[in-house]
């Protein structure tokens, strides 16, 4: 009896042809998306320069970085009191 073909496949060979046993996927769909290196003390996990799809905001959406800039000028009802700043106003 002779083993299979799944049994003789690496990690890597087996991800890359699950990935791509979908419907309309892609060699791009079984591209890595991290990376993995080691560290000092654990290994290091980022996300690849190539990963297509990446953590975070999307495209046409702000930064957190963004968000809290212009949220920066917005007074906080629960801490600012619009009798002790004149440029204050009460909604």
């Amino acid at each position: 009896m002779t083993e299979s073909t799944e049994d003789e496949m690496s990690a890597d060979d087996k991800r890359r042809d699950q990935l791509l046993r979908a419907e309309n996927s892609t060699e791009a769909d079984a591209a890595p998306r991290i990376v993995v290196s080691k560290g000092s003390s654990a290994p290091r996990i980022d996300i690849a320069d190539t990963a297509a799809v990446r953590p975070g905001p999307g495209p046409g959406m702000a930064d957190a970085s963004d968000a809290d800039a212009s949220d920066a000028d917005a007074p906080d009802p629960d801490t600012d009191d619009p009798d002790a700043d004149p440029k204050l106003e009460r909604s």
